[in-house]
């Protein structure tokens, strides 16, 4: 009888330590949760993660805190996100840099694809090419021969080695057969001023910060990076119609977490991602800095992902771009 009775006793024990796991889910989310980003204040991805975190709170019921964790081109914050404990507690904002940084990195700590746990698609958009107002290339389709001319390479802003914005000045540099040197910043604000100041010639970066600067004539938007014009600069030509043919990059930004995190952490963020994008005000505002809402299944960001690797490391090998 004592034997029945611990046996039940340990049958017992072990339903518990089974359904503490579930228990642990369904209380998801109880406390405060932290969004990271690989770019500084004030960066596309800033803005974006702030807005998605206020309409998280607001939908999950706790509070969203973004922390920035700026360098080396997004990677930093991507190490850290795959690092942590797949609780949903630390989520992260990736960038269509992401894929680019396996390309053009020899090794990163962590696997691009498999160390994370792909949630969303949120926004997608195209960069910017833009240089100061009375820089001698007033058109796209002048930037060539001016540089194949200048004496020193072009000098062009990007938010660090490895960025999508880095491998997209390389692939136009390529492409044109012109000379660019590349100066990395840990945000596109600070580069966005040092064109400004006429300290370097060219910027290439997201909407958000470039948007309303070219609106305002505080820069010269020279180009967009697309295969088609974008509408919040339509009268902006593509880098295609500048005579670059077939040159064409877009960016993007997704929600992450780190790989292994439960699937119905993951639902649930996927569903209220989904229904925040819908919301007439949060697809204002993200139209509003250039971006347009593109929400996806995790299966969806995960080979969108993949396959931009293979895409990405194409262009480095076949553009002869050294690798970082």
């Amino acid at each position: 009888m004592g034997l029945g009775m611990d046996r039940r006793a340990l049958l017992a024990g072990m339903a518990s330590l089974a359904a503490a796991p579930q228990a642990a889910q369904a209380a998801w989310p109880d406390r405060p949760i932290t969004i990271v980003h690989g770019f500084g204040a004030g960066g596309n991805a800033d803005v974006v993660a702030r807005i998605v975190a206020e309409a998280l709170s607001r939908k999950l019921g706790v509070q969203f805190v973004v922390e920035p964790k700026p360098g080396a081109g997004g990677t930093l914050a991507a190490a850290y996100t795959a690092r942590a404990k797949p609780d949903g507690q630390i989520l992260a904002v990736l960038p269509g840099g992401h894929p680019v940084s396996a390309a053009i990195y020899k090794q990163l700590p962590y696997r691009t694809v498999e160390d994370f746990s792909w949630i969303s698609l949120i926004t997608d958009y195209p960069f910017i090419l833009a240089t100061y107002n009375d820089h001698p290339v007033k058109h796209i389709s002048q930037l060539v021969d001016y540089a194949r001319k200048a004496p020193e390479p072009l000098l062009c802003a990007n938010v660090g080695n490895g960025s999508g914005q880095h491998l997209s000045g390389e692939l136009l540099a390529a492409m044109a057969k012109i000379r660019m040197s590349h100066v990395p910043y840990k945000g596109g604000a600070e580069g966005m001023l040092d064109v400004m100041a006429k300290r370097v010639d060219l910027i290439v970066d997201t909407p958000t910060v470039l948007l309303e600067p070219a609106r305002a004539g505080q820069l010269r938007a020279l180009a967009v990076t697309g295969s088609s014009r974008f509408f919040a600069l339509p009268d902006t030509p593509t880098v295609a119609e500048g005579g670059i043919a077939g040159y064409d990059t877009n960016s993007w930004l997704g929600l992450a977490a780190p790989a292994g995190m439960s699937p119905e952490i993951v639902a649930r963020l996927n569903a209220a991602i989904r229904e925040i994008l819908a919301e007439d005000a949060i697809a204002a505002r993200l139209r509003g800095i250039g971006s347009n809402p593109s929400p996806s299944s995790g299966e969806e960001l995960r080979d969108k992902v993949a396959a931009e690797v293979v895409k990405w490391t194409k262009v480095v090998a076949d553009a002869h771009i050294e690798r970082l």
